[in-house]
């Protein structure tokens, strides 16, 4: 990301144990031309496959997206998700030693649909850190656990029938 330091965190208490994160990051516009965007990302258990992500533009919209958590994970990594939503390292992570990033590592998120598309540069140690927290809450694996399947299964068949 451009030279500046990002803003972090809002610990704001989350009703769900884990608090939102506020990032100060950045959307690319071309090679030397960015805008700075506030992101907001929530977790709920009740919901673990997602993460909601809200992005907003100093006097501009509100956008938010779901993103897969898994996928936002993996993206910290390596290339991540297809279609409408992608992550990916940057290439200009800095290295305190083989494998581990520092404090500047970054990470980009692409969000498109129909003919837009969105390119984000994220600071990957505090989204990292986050999602941590959320895999401690909900652990991978886990996320459909405490689905009641026989209620889910009767209001979509419930559903359908009201809908034929």
């Amino acid at each position: 990301m451009s030279g500046h330091q990002p803003s972090v965190r809002d610990d704001r208490p989350a009703r769900h144990g884990v608090p939102e994160l506020a990032l100060g990051i950045e959307r690319v516009l071309g090679v030397s031309a960015r805008q700075p965007v506030r992101a907001a990302f929530r977790f709920d258990p009740r919901a673990p496959l997602v993460v909601s992500a809200e992005f907003v533009v100093e006097n501009g919209p509100r956008v938010l997206w779901r993103i897969g958590r898994d996928l936002l994970w993996q993206g910290l990594r390596a290339k991540s998700g297809t279609g409408d939503v992608r992550m990916r390292p940057s290439h200009q992570e800095h290295r305190h030693h083989a494998g581990s990033p520092d404090d500047r590592a970054t990470a980009w998120l692409q969000l498109a649909t129909g003919d837009v598309a969105a390119l984000f540069e994220l600071p990957v140690p505090p989204l990292a850190e986050w999602l941590e927290r959320t895999y401690a809450l909900v652990p991978a694996g886990h996320e459909l656990a405490g689905v009641d399947w026989d209620a889910t299964t009767a209001g979509l068949l419930d559903g359908h029938r009201a809908g034929s």
